[in-house]
């Protein structure tokens, strides 16, 4: 949190991960702020600037403040969510992702803690553009709670499909007032989807 000396308005500091490489800055941190930089939309929060300090090891994105996440909101609430409020939150979140699977990008790790209190999606630093067919990429991206079939099954292959995989474990969640799929290791998330759902089909 930080106040801005120009207007006065209140804003979030994020300090992006920038280790120096031989071969210059990290391909992760570059990315984050591209997406950022190129998303406009009134479901997902909004980058102002970036800010560089002394050196390149130091670079912040200033965003519109949020007082809290959903993870948090959910840990204090002494009653679950309504059926009406969870529809009015999850729609909110689909339309956020529409808008970024229409652009070509999969968030890759939509979480209860990614969602901010003015309803916006955050925390794009695993966010990535799809190429067309989709590019292979690591499977190890999604908070495992969060993290589809076939990344559990190492598939280098990522589309859409893992956000709405996500979005839907978010609805359970939202709707139980507890995790869906709360593993421990990527054999146990395996099995309880396996539980929930079935068999996998080849």
């Amino acid at each position: 949190r930080a106040k801005d000396k120009l207007n006065g308005n209140i804003v979030a500091l994020k300090k992006v991960r920038m280790d120096v490489e031989k071969d210059g800055l990290p391909l992760s941190g570059l990315r984050e702020i591209q997406v950022l930089m190129a998303c406009r939309h009134e479901n997902i929060v909004q980058l102002k600037e970036v800010l560089v300090g002394r050196s390149l090891e130091s670079i912040f994105l200033s965003m519109e403040y949020c007082e809290q996440d959903l993870a948090s909101l959910l840990d204090n609430m002494s009653s679950p969510f309504t059926e009406s409020q969870v529809k009015c939150l999850m729609l909110q979140v689909l339309k956020g992702l529409k808008y970024l699977h229409s652009n070509f990008i999969v968030h890759r790790d939509l979480k209860v803690s990614n969602l901010l209190l003015t309803d916006k999606g955050s925390d794009f630093g695993l966010a990535r553009w799809l190429g067309a067919p989709a590019r292979s990429a690591t499977p190890r991206v999604v908070t495992l709670w969060y993290r589809a079939p076939e990344l559990l099954l190492q598939s280098p292959k990522q589309t859409p499909a893992l956000d709405m995989w996500a979005a839907g474990c978010i609805l359970g969640e939202l709707l139980a007032n507890k995790p869906l799929l709360p593993g421990r290791t990527e054999i146990e998330q395996l099995e309880l989807i396996v539980d929930l759902l079935g068999k996998f089909l080849r």
